[in-house]
């Protein structure tokens, strides 16, 4: 008798939200194709029919969690609309919203050592995910003097980093215990001392 599943409607789906599962729990490396089959109540050579090998069931949750990304990236900014400042600051809060909200997305997108190259679809919606906080970036400095202001890549690329870094160190498991503060005010106050720097807001009194 068949293994349950091994006949549904959307076994390639049924695989990434076994994986999630998996990885949520193990780590992008902690788990093997075949119990990511047995989650999903397939044999593994049903796996075979969707993808070669784990590096690609991962690779295909990144770009499902890229395209979630994307999607919560460019609500944040269009809500900011039409201050630029605030358009802003919601992507970089968003950033912490989706680390929180879709850990597994999370990991697979940034923490399995996958390319965002492994495939065209991949590069194509990791590179909207960003194009987004590249335009906030651009929008936000804009008024800088030319010969003062940084690149909209550069500048966008810092606050990815900034938010990362509080998401990695700060607002996953245990190591949230390290410091006193908030994640959301880390990155809150981070991003302040960026743009003060930059002239783009005002001092603190």
């Amino acid at each position: 008798m068949p293994k349950r599943g091994y006949h549904h409607g959307n076994l390639k789906q049924a695989l990434v939200d076994a994986a999630l599962i998996l990885i949520e729990e193990k780590g992008p490396q902690g788990f093997t194709l075949s119990e990511a089959a047995k989650a999903a109540g397939v044999t593994p050579a049903a796996v075979y029919r969707h993808f070669e090998g784990r590096e690609n069931l991962i690779a295909e949750t990144a770009r499902q969690g890229y395209e979630i990304f994307a999607d919560l990236m460019e609500y944040a900014y269009e809500k900011g609309q039409p201050s630029a400042l605030a358009s802003f600051e919601a992507t970089g809060r968003a950033y912490l919203a989706f680390a929180r909200k879709h850990p597994g997305h999370y990991m697979a997108m940034f923490e399995s050592g996958i390319s965002v190259n492994a495939s065209p679809e991949l590069a194509r919606v990791a590179a909207r995910a960003s194009g987004i906080l590249e335009k906030a970036a651009a929008e936000l400095s804009q008024h800088i003097p030319e010969d003062k202001r940084p690149p909209a890549a550069m500048f966008s690329a810092h606050i990815w980093a900034l938010s990362h870094g509080v998401v990695e160190l700060y607002a996953r498991g245990t190591p949230g215990a390290r410091t006193p503060f908030p994640p959301d005010e880390l990155l809150e106050s981070g991003i302040g001392i960026y743009l003060r720097g930059l002239g783009l807001i005002p001092p603190d009194d």
